[in-house]
C-alpha cells in the first residue's frame, strides 16, 4: 500500500493538493481524528513528532525555555492522545531515515488534518515535501556542520529580527528537488536551494538544525514559531506547574497513601515536598541506605531532609543486602535492573510496616524516560536503563506517582525554588540513584567501594575549594577497572587507574567536559595517589556527551 499510494503521489505531483495527499493517505493509515477545540485540561503545547533524531529532546527543551510547554510524541501516535495535549502547533522532528524509502516513518494525516502550524526541522521537512507532492532524493553532496543561510523573505514572521544572512548548522544527506505546489523557498545555503520552505497554510520546513547551538540565533527561529506564528501565550511555569501538579497529585491519591523515595538530590526533595502540599500527613519518605552512597552522604542526606522538609522520614540500612545482589555482577544494564529491583523490595517490605500503600512516589526526570526508552520515545535509541525508568520490576505492589517525569533538571530546580527549598539543596550536584555502583567498572565490592569513595571526597573537596562546584553539572571520580604499573618509594606498585570527570551542561541531554585549570587537576591528582591506597594514576576524562555519557556505566 505505501508503494502504491507513493507512484500515486508521485503521478499527480504535479497538480496535487494537501487535501488530495490526505485522501491517499487515508488509504495506508485509515481514518484519524480532526483535531477539535476542546476546552483545555493541559497548558497550551507544541507537540513534537518523533523521528528518532538525537535532537528531538533538545527540540522541546528549547522550546519550554520560552515558557511554553513542548511534549515529545512517538511518530505514530494515534490523534485523540495529541487532541488531549491542546496543541497549538506541531515541529516534525529530525530522524536518521530517507523519506523515499519502502515503510519508514511519516506523520499521520491529522498533522496537516488540524489546520495547526507546521515546522518541519530535516528529516521533518523532507516528509512535508514527500507527502505534499514534492520531491526528495539522495543527495550528490552531503552537507554537514556549519553553513551560512541567506533569507529570501524577511517579512516571513518565522524570521522575524533577524538579519538577511546567520550562520546555522546542516546534517543532511538527502536533497530536495521540487517544492510541493503551495511552497515557495524563503531561504537558502550554497548547497541548499531549499534550505527554509514554507506556504501560506503555516506549513514550513527547516533543512537546518535550529535547535542546537551551532545554530546561534534558532532560538529565534523557534519563538517566532511558538509565538508570532502558533499563538502561543507563555503559560508554561513553575508556579502553574505547581498548582496544576499539586491539584492532580490530590485527585490521584484521593484517600490512599503514599511512600516517597528519598536520594537526597533535588529531583526527589522537589517530588516529596510538592506531594506533601498536595495530601500532607499521608506521605511518608523512605530513604534507603543501598551502601553505594559516597563519604558521610546517608547521615548528611537524612539529616538535611529532616531540618529542611520537615516530613516523616524513614532511614533504612540495606547496604548488606545490595551488595550481595551485586556479587559478581559486572554488566552495567544487570547492575542497573538488580538495583532498581531490590529497591522495589525494600519499599515494599518498608510499606508494610505502614500498613496500606498505595502510591510509590519518585523524582523521575525527563531525560531518565528518553535514555532509557519507553513507549513514549519508542523511535530514540535506547542509551542505557536509568534503575527508576528500565530498572523497575514488570510487576509492582505501587501504582507509581512521578510528577516531574517530563521536566528537565533546571525545570526541576526552577520549581524547587518556587516551593521554597534552600538553594544548597536546589543545587546539588546530580547524583546517579545506583550510586557508586556505575562509577565502578567491573564488579562492586567493599573495597573499590572504599576507594571511590576516597578519591571521590578528594575531587569534590578540591572543587568547592576552587569555588567551581555552581559552575559544573558534575565532577566526580571513577574507579576504572585498569591496573597499571608505578613507582612509589623507590618500589613498584601496580595500581589501580582513576578516572576524573567534571563537565558543563544546562539539561544533562548534551555535555561538553570542563576546562579546569591545570594547577587544580595538579592538586587532585598529587592527593589522589597520595591519600587513596591502591591507586598510582590519575587521567581526566576529556569527552563531550555525545559521543560519550555523562557516567562510565
Amino acid at each position: 500500500m505505501e508503494n502504491e499510494l507513493q507512484s500515486r503521489r508521485v503521478a499527480t505531483s504535479d497538480d496535487i493538493e494537501i487535501s488530495t495527499y490526505l485522501e491517499l493517505a487515508k488509504e495506508l493509515h485509515g481514518e484519524q481524528p480532526v483535531i477539535e477545540a476542546k476546552p483545555p485540561t493541559k497548558p497550551e503545547t507544541i507537540v513534537v513528532i518523533d523521528f528518532g533524531s538525537q535532537y528531538s529532546m533538545l527540540i522541546a527543551r528549547r522550546i519550554r525555555e520560552h515558557h511554553v510547554y513542548c511534549e515529545l510524541v512517538p511518530y505514530d501516535t494515534p490523534g485523540e492522545k495529541i487532541a488531549s495535549l491542546n496543541p497549538k502547533g506541531f515541529i516534525l522532528s529530525g530522524g536518521p531515515l530517507s523519506v523515499y524509502e519502502p515503510g519508514v516513518p511519516l506523520p499521520l494525516p491529522y498533522v496537516y488534518e488540524s489546520h495547526l502550524p507546521v515546522l518541519g526541522i530535516c528529516y521533518g521537512m523532507q516528509a512535508i515535501v514527500h507527502q505534499l507532492g514534492g520531491e526528495v532524493i539522495s543527495g550528490a553532496k552531503h552537507e554537514y556542520g556549519h553553513a551560512i543561510l541567506h533569507i529570501n523573505a524577511l517579512d516571513c514572521p518565522l524570521f522575524a529580527d533577524l538579519p538577511p544572512s546567520l550562520p546555522v548548522w546542516m546534517s543532511h544527506g538527502d536533497q530536495i528537488t521540487k517544492l510541493p505546489p503551495t511552497f515557495s523557498a524563503l531561504a537558502y545555503t550554497e548547497n541548499s536551494p531549499f534550505a527554509a520552505i514554507g506556504n501560506d497554510r503555516n506549513i514550513f520546513g527547516l533543512q537546518f538544525h535550529p535547535e542546537v547551538s551551532h545554530t546561534p540565533q534558532g532560538k529565534t527561529i523557534l519563538q517566532n514559531f511558538v509565538y508570532r506564528i502558533c499563538g502561543c501565550h507563555g503559560d508554561w511555569t513553575s508556579a502553574n506547574f505547581i498548582s496544576e501538579n499539586t491539584r492532580k497529585i490530590r485527585e490521584q491519591v484521593g484517600e490512599g497513601r503514599v511512600i516517597c523515595a528519598l536520594s537526597g538530590g533535588v529531583d526527589s526533595a522537589v517530588t516529596a515536598t510538592l506531594i506533601d502540599r498536595a495530601i500532607g500527613n499521608k506521605l511518608t519518605c523512605i530513604f534507603i541506605n543501598n551502601g553505594l552512597l559516597r563519604r558521610e552522604e546517608p547521615e548528611r542526606v537524612f539529616n538535611t531532609f529532616k531540618r529542611n522538609l520537615k516530613m516523616d522520614v524513614v532511614c533504612v540500612d540495606a547496604a548488606e543486602r545490595f551488595l550481595e545482589r551485586l556479587r559478581g555482577v559486572t554488566d552495567p544494564e544487570e547492575k542497573r535492573r538488580l538495583i532498581g529491583n531490590e529497591f522495589i523490595q525494600v519499599f515494599e517490605e518498608e510499606a508494610a510496616k505502614l500498613g496500606k500503600v498505595n502510591f510509590l512516589a519518585q523524582g523521575t526526570l525527563y531525560p531518565d524516560v528518553i535514555e532509557s526508552t519507553s513507549s513514549e520515545t519508542k523511535a530514540a535509541a535506547k542509551i542505557k536503563s536509568h534503575h527508576n525508568v528500565g530498572g523497575l520490576p514488570p510487576k509492582m505492589k505501587f501504582t507509581l506517582i512521578e510528577p516531574l517525569r517530563y521536566l528537565f533538571k533546571d525545570e526541576v530546580r526552577e520549581v524547587g525554588l518556587t516551593l521554597g527549598l534552600p538553594e544548597e539543596m536546589v543545587w546539588r550536584q546530580p547524583f546517579p540513584g545506583p550510586g557508586l555502583a556505575i562509577r565502578i567498572v567491573g564488579e562492586v565490592t567493599k573495597e573499590k567501594l572504599a576507594t571511590l569513595r576516597a578519591a571521590d571526597w578528594i575531587v569534590m573537596n578540591e572543587i568547592k575549594k576552587a569555588k567551581l562546584y555552581r559552575q559544573l553539572w558534575q565532577s566526580f571520580a571513577v574507579l576504572t577497572d585498569v591496573k597499571s604499573v608505578g613507582i612509589m618509594g623507590d618500589f613498584r606498585t601496580y595500581g589501580y587507574l582513576i578516572a576524573v570527570r567534571a563537565i558543563t551542561s544546562n539539561d544533562a541531554m548534551t555535555a561538553d567536559w570542563a576546562r579546569l585549570p591545570h594547577d587544580l587537576l595538579a592538586r587532585i591528582s598529587d592527593r589522589i595517589v597520595n591519600e587513596v591506597s591502591n591507586v598510582n594514576r590519575v587521567v581526566y576524562d576529556i569527552t563531550s556527551k555525545p559521543p560519550a555519557t555523562i557516567e562510565w556505566e
